[in-house]
């Protein structure tokens, strides 16, 4: 009889980091010196404690965290605190693979006549996915920069010349590269997903996009309603 050697992970173990929520909890424990409770993950991933609460305990089901009983911090019972079981595999870093992969797919796409539109069609739809995990979040505006930030864009918040809405400006664009050979495409793409994620979440409207075509560092106004 074969047997799976230990180190490979179990198929319930891919199914449950196969999530992006899950998965970026599981890169949050990693990356943590100590245990953290679910309001300190919920913290630092800009979600609500409730919205943690569920996947932390999927993931303890699949033997990927371990859960003790840490000191209350205040008044009412004590926390939870979550931190990588043993038998854990660790995150996989990213693979260099990536960034050849996605340059020839953008070179695809340009040479089969994939619109600019298009481009942004497909980030509308990304957009709105990653907006649906900030549900709690206080504003799109707070969401939105969270959200950039962890994406890589390093986003700065100003106010525009009015003083009534935000510039959001990216001091860093982790598609560069390939924006700035294939700007059409790219820049709609992080457009699409900028779009997207307002929509989702529902008290702001995009304003002026400007890519590095028009300005460097690229910026987005956000209107308020």
């Amino acid at each position: 009889m074969l047997r799976t050697p230990r180190s490979l992970p179990s198929l319930d173990v891919l199914k449950t980091l196969g999530d992006d929520t899950r998965y970026a909890i599981y890169q949050e424990l990693a990356s943590s010196a100590q245990p953290l409770a679910t309001a300190e993950i919920a913290e630092a991933m800009g979600l609500h404690p409730n919205t943690v609460r569920p996947h932390l305990e999927r993931m303890r089901e699949a033997g990927l965290v371990e859960v003790r009983t840490g000191a209350p911090s205040g008044v009412g019972r004590p926390q939870h605190l979550y931190s990588l079981a043993a038998e854990a595999p660790a995150p996989a870093p990213e693979s260099p693979s990536y960034p050849m992969l996605a340059g020839m797919l953008v070179e695809l796409a340009e040479r089969t006549g994939v619109s600019g539109d298009a481009a942004a069609v497909v980030g509308r739809e990304q957009g709105r996915v990653d907006a649906s995990t900030y549900a709690a979040a206080p504003s799109c505006l707070e969401a939105l920069v969270d959200r950039l930030d962890r994406l890589g864009f390093e986003p700065s918040v100003a106010a525009d010349a009015s003083g009534e809405n935000a510039v959001i400006a990216f001091a860093q664009c982790p598609f560069r590269e390939l924006a700035e050979a294939h700007p059409d495409l790219v820049c709609a793409l992080h457009r699409g997903l900028v779009e997207g994620f307002v929509a989702e979440m529902g008290d702001a409207s995009v304003g002026p996009f400007h890519t590095l075509v028009h300005r460097d560092p690229c910026q987005v106004s956000l209107v308020s309603r």
